[in-house]
């Protein structure tokens, strides 16, 4: 019998195709009330199931457990499982079993969800049956179809943690830098986890740019301003611009596309290079980057109000993706109002502080963070608000011109649901009696 561990989407997403396939498995949650209970017992997949504190006894009968990726290691559940040698796998690793199209595999500290959608928005373009899914949003599971040429996987370290065997036709590791440490008992340790998808790729895609990964032997490289010649693809920067070439041909700059900052040239060509690899066409693959708007909540473009840009970035949960979008903006802006906070993560935010003193005008903080963030900002006006809604509305008050961006740097779970509320609030209130 096979265990479902976790009763999220991808729990349920297993248990779909288990029951559509006559399956046996039981599930588990430690929560008494699960997501995605209400959805089981009206599709009449809770045959076998248990709720509440782990036991021991789950394990019984239990030839292989597929586990939810929220799941750490140290649970009980895990280590229980270990130690009755039972198998422990992603649904990544179940979904590679039976699927017959080949894969592209993406994963990364940041960047990972916009180059999967731009890749997937390139394959459609060229007429391809691509399916993009994985940490994206959408369960593997739910994705698989006779139908597919292709599928675009969007992977997270914890869904690699959990995976032992996959066939991938390429892999791309976009950047790594200090993220989920408390999962983690070291750096090196979600470095490797990272690394660890090059080890189930026929072609490894290499930013020359990481210094984490620029080491790997690839197959395709691409970096900004860095062994050109080496790359099926790279970027300059020229003017305040940046242009892309591939090989010595120029495609485009900057100024034709929509998404702006350097992290997106460098998103931009990890997808240009994955193409290419698979062989999609460049002209098609060029006209798909000019025409690609980004995706909600990584810094998307809200409105124009009182000659302000407004820019939600909520997807930004550490330091790191807060300054990739304040360098971003501050190429475009000589105003910058910024919106900080939340829970803070277990990183070293003082290269984040210095930065804003030296290229933000003001800052406005929220959530849990507040008090111990306005301690070590120095520089720019600082003000504490207590909610969203105040939050947009000082925002408005401080600018004259530039922009404002949401880029919280930290998890939303003190104010909000999840990343995609608070950037939803945070839209709702700039767009509100305009």
């Amino acid at each position: 019998m096979k265990l479902i561990l976790g009763l999220g989407v991808t729990g349920l997403s297993v248990a779909r195709f288990f029951n559509k396939n006559n399956i046996s498995f039981r599930i588990a949650d430690s929560r008494q009330e699960p997501p995605m209970l209400k959805i089981s017992k009206n599709e009449n997949l809770l045959h076998d199931f248990y709720f509440g504190e782990w036991n021991v006894s789950l394990l019984d009968d239990i030839s292989e457990i597929i586990i939810s990726p929220g799941i750490a290691e140290s649970e009980l559940i895990v280590r229980w499982a270990r130690k009755k040698n039972i198998s422990i796998i992603s649904d990544i690793e179940l979904f590679g079993r039976y699927v017959k199209a080949p894969m592209i595999g993406i994963t990364g500290s940041n960047g990972k969800s916009t180059v999967t959608q731009l890749l997937g928005e390139m394959a459609l373009a060229s007429s391809l049956k691509a399916y993009i899914c994985g940490n994206i949003g959408n369960p593997v599971m739910e994705s698989m179809n006779d139908d597919a040429e292709l599928y675009i996987v969007e992977l997270s370290s914890y869904q690699l943690d959990y995976t032992n065997h996959l066939d991938l036709y390429a892999g791309v590791i976009t950047n790594i830098s200090p993220d989920h440490l408390d999962r983690y008992s070291s750096y090196s340790d979600y470095i490797s986890s990272k690394l660890s998808i090059y080890n189930y790729s026929k072609f490894n895609i290499v930013n020359l740019n990481e210094s984490e990964v620029s080491e790997i032997i690839g197959d395709n490289l691409f970096s900004i301003e860095q062994s050109e010649s080496r790359c099926d693809f790279f970027a300059s920067e020229k003017d305040d611009l940046y242009e892309v070439f591939h090989q010595d041909k120029l495609l485009m700059s900057s100024n034709d596309i929509s998404v702006v900052g350097k992290h997106n040239i460098e998103n931009i060509l990890a997808a240009l290079t994955l193409g290419y690899r698979f062989g999609l066409s460049v002209d098609v693959m060029k006209e798909t980057v000019m025409g690609f708007k980004g995706l909600v909540h990584r810094l998307e473009f809200v409105s124009t109000i009182n000659q302000v840009d407004f820019y939600n970035d909520s997807k930004s949960t550490n330091a790191i993706s807060t300054i990739t979008a304040i360098n971003a903006l501050d190429a475009k802006y000589a105003n910058l109002v910024l919106i900080l906070g939340g829970i803070a993560k277990k990183e070293d935010y003082s290269e984040l502080f210095k930065l804003i003193s030296q290229k933000v005008k003001t800052v406005i903080l929220i959530g849990e963070s507040s008090s111990d963030f306005c301690r070590h900002i120095d520089g720019p006006r600082v003000v504490v608000s207590e909610s969203m809604k105040e939050a947009v509305e000082i925002s408005k008050e401080a600018s004259e011109s530039g922009a404002v961006v949401l880029s919280p740097g930290c998890a939303s779970f003190d104010m909000f649901d999840n990343f995609n509320n608070r950037g939803e609030v945070f839209k709702h209130h700039v767009l509100e009696d305009n």
